[in-house]
């Protein structure tokens, strides 16, 4: 290695120099930029505030949805689905439940065997009761043979009874016997019409071991089971008194209580609507069926029964009923739908246009909307406003799109 070379492999080992004020300073100079940048994003968002202004205290109203009938409520009450023709059905005597031909849901018709008794007792009464009456059968054409012969002799001794061939003690003899035969023959007949009497209590006694549905319906419930003692009034401790519970479907009503103070604003055939709580989003057209002439001292209500009209077979007996009476019938179709609604004083006009103040994270949006005719207290919506929408109600002259508002509690 020569010097040059020397010289250069030193100058390579020297040390830099710190910056003017030492690392430490430079460490301070370096966030300098990012102050610079808060700062300006403080004063901007201050700026923002400062036009906003301070928030300013409004009422809020809920965009929701209504019927069209709601409108024209008169009153509402609440009550339950009631069938008017409702049995639980039991035998006529006392056996053993032999068979169940039903079970809950299903349909019967009237007349129909829903369930059968043991009958062997009463079968066998009833084959000794046909004996019987053919033995009074075959008792009357014996006695109606000896009335011929007794007629015959008879009417040969009335003729000859002048002669001296035949005394009187031998024609009063024939006549007696004469007179006996026709008694035998009356009480041979009357012998029939009691044996055929007896026939009959036989096959009725058979015909109440069948128990029969005593009308359309449907099953609700099963009460007893094969093998089950089923007895009228269930005069044992374990025997069923109803095998099953039907109920006519078709005779559903909703029964509720009106208030006495308000019954007066109730009348038979006034159009109603019914909602039940099972099916919320279903509405049935209704009307007064009755009002129960009675009130009910402890709760100060009278009964009121409301018929549906129309079936369905989603409306089930003792379902929770909501009931509303109405100055007119409710519509149908489209027109039913429920629609959009807000109370009248949330839209303002503004501009030439018609709008609402949305409320959201505290911040008014002039929004446009397109009303629509009044529906009661409220007024339909039909552009520009969701179901759950919070809107300012009864706006302020001075108040603009998104300015910050404060909810009045």
């Amino acid at each position: 290695m020569n010097e040059q070379q020397k010289r250069d492999a030193v100058a390579t080992l020297r040390i830099p120099r710190p910056p003017e004020g030492g690392y430490e300073g430079s460490k301070r100079r370096a966030p300098r930029a990012v102050w610079i940048g808060l700062a300006a994003a403080l004063l901007i968002a201050l700026i923002a505030l400062l036009r906003r202004g301070a928030p300013v205290a409004v009422e809020v109203a809920t965009v929701t949805t209504m019927a069209p009938s709601q409108a024209d409520a008169v009153l509402t009450a609440s009550g339950y689905v009631v069938a008017q023709r409702r049995a639980a059905v039991a035998s006529k005597g006392t056996g053993r439940l032999e068979a169940l031909y039903v079970e809950e849901g299903d349909r019967v018709q009237a007349g129909q065997v829903i369930a059968r008794l043991e009958r062997r007792d009463v079968e066998a009464g009833l084959a000794e009761g046909r004996a019987r009456a053919e033995l009074a059968r075959a008792s009357l054409a014996q006695a109606k043979a000896e009335l011929y012969e007794a007629e015959l002799a008879y009417s040969r001794l009335k003729t000859l009874v002048g002669d001296t061939t035949v005394s009187k003690a031998e024609f009063d003899a024939a006549d007696a016997r004469y007179r006996r035969a026709v008694a035998s023959v009356a009480s041979a007949e009357a012998g029939i019409t009691a044996a055929e009497a007896a026939v009959r209590l036989a096959e009725v006694q058979v015909e109440n071991t069948n128990i029969r549905a005593p009308f359309d319906g449907t099953v609700l419930t099963k009460n007893a089971d094969v093998g089950e003692v089923v007895a009228p009034f269930a005069s044992s401790a374990n025997a069923r008194g109803a095998v099953v519970s039907l109920a006519d479907m078709g005779s559903l009503m909703v029964e509720v209580d009106v208030s006495e103070s308000n019954v007066g604003k109730v009348h038979p055939d006034m159009p109603c609507e019914v909602t039940l709580d099972a099916l919320p989003d279903r509405r049935y057209r209704a009307v007064v069926h009755k009002v129960v002439p009675t009130v009910d001292r402890a709760k100060a209500t009278v009964l009121t029964r409301v018929r549906l009209l129309g079936q369905d077979d989603r409306v089930l007996p003792d379902m929770s009923a909501k009931v509303t009476f109405l100055s007119r019938p409710a519509p149908e179709g489209e027109a039913a739908r429920p629609k959009v609604v807000v109370k009248p004083g949330a839209v303002v006009g503004r501009g030439g246009r018609r709008v609402a103040f949305v409320v959201r994270q505290g911040v008014a949006s002039e929004t446009p909307v397109e009303p629509g005719e009044a529906m009661g207290d409220m007024v339909e919506v039909r552009q520009g406003l969701a179901v759950g929408d919070r809107v300012v109600l009864n706006p302020p002259e001075g108040l603009k799109d998104g300015a910050r508002v404060e909810v009045k509690e």
